[in-house]
């Protein structure tokens, strides 16, 4: 991941070899990304590269069914306008985005209580049947029964001592026991955590990184009530968001324990100089399990 590095200069080439009406504009090295290195091209596009093993088939996945979703969807997205194929210069597919401006929330956190709608709009939106053909993820809106088969039994340790422990626990098991989705499979963005997501002022403004672009069961996302909207404000969403009932409710908060788990995991990785590791992904974790804590 981070250890995988693209230099300008490779960047420039494939640019010249498959986009020359593009190779001469200002390139700038952005930090963050997990799957893909980003390099911000001019004002108004970014180019994604893969640096991971399964990012040229989640790059591939955005480039085909972002530009179909897009057009609806209420917030910026990157949505692919060129697409790089495999060549000498680099042996996987690339892609040249619309670049999304704003703060990653993981660094600055949104805090606009109007965020609860807008998030809700969005997630409406794009929570519509999805066709026969959408893709599956192995780990996103599958029953979170399937979900602790695959997880590792001391999943929990990462938060042993800390006072969240037992009601992170509580929400973990309620929501295995609750009913499974029922509904036909929906679109998910598949990845609502803060890195994923750009705010301006502490307003949600602009949802990022799409590679885990699935159908499946819609609390996966409606977690986000609690990984990115500040305070008590997962009552407001989901009464904006209108469509979820009581099991969903249950599973997304399942959802939300399980995420804020993962990310202060790699959160603390980051903090002991651990590749792949993101330092401010832990604050975020710790913050969603309160938020959770609070709304039990």
């Amino acid at each position: 991941m981070d250890d995988v590095r693209f230099e300008r200069e490779l960047v420039r080439a494939l640019l010249r070899d498959q986009h020359p009406d593009l190779a001469d504009l200002e390139l700038r090295d952005i930090d963050g990304g997990w799957d893909n290195q980003l390099w911000r091209l001019g004002d108004a596009l970014a180019v994604r590269l893969p640096r991971t093993e399964r990012a040229p088939d989640l790059l591939r996945r955005e480039q085909r069914w972002l530009p179909v979703l897009a057009p609806r969807l209420p917030l910026p997205t990157p949505v692919p306008v060129r697409v790089g194929e495999p060549s000498a210069l680099l042996e996987h597919t690339w892609t040249i985005v619309r670049w999304v401006g704003g703060d990653p929330a993981d660094q600055e956190p949104i805090t606009h209580a109007g965020s609860a709608g807008v998030l809700a709009a969005f997630l409406r939106a794009l929570h519509t049947e999805a066709p026969e053909d959408a893709p599956t993820n192995p780990s996103r809106g599958i029953p979170l029964a399937e979900v602790q088969e695959q997880a590792s039994d001391d999943m929990f340790d990462v938060i042993a001592d800390h006072e969240y422990a037992s009601a992170a626990r509580r929400v973990w098991h309620d929501a295995i026991e609750t009913s499974e989705w029922q509904g036909p499979r929906t679109w998910l963005h598949g990845d609502l955590h803060p890195a994923n997501v750009v705010g301006r002022e502490g307003a949600l403004a602009g949802v990022i990184d799409f590679g885990d672009l699935c159908a499946g069961d819609p609390a996966t996302d409606l977690s986000a009530a609690w990984i990115l909207l500040p305070g008590q404000t997962a009552q407001q969403f989901f009464e904006l968001y209108e469509c979820a009932d009581d099991a969903t409710v249950a599973r997304a908060r399942g959802w939300a324990v399980l995420r804020a788990v993962g990310l202060i995991m790699i959160g603390q990785n980051g903090r002991r100089g651990l590749a792949g590791g993101k330092p401010t992904w832990e604050p975020a974790g710790y913050a969603t399990l309160d938020r959770l804590r609070r709304t039990s």
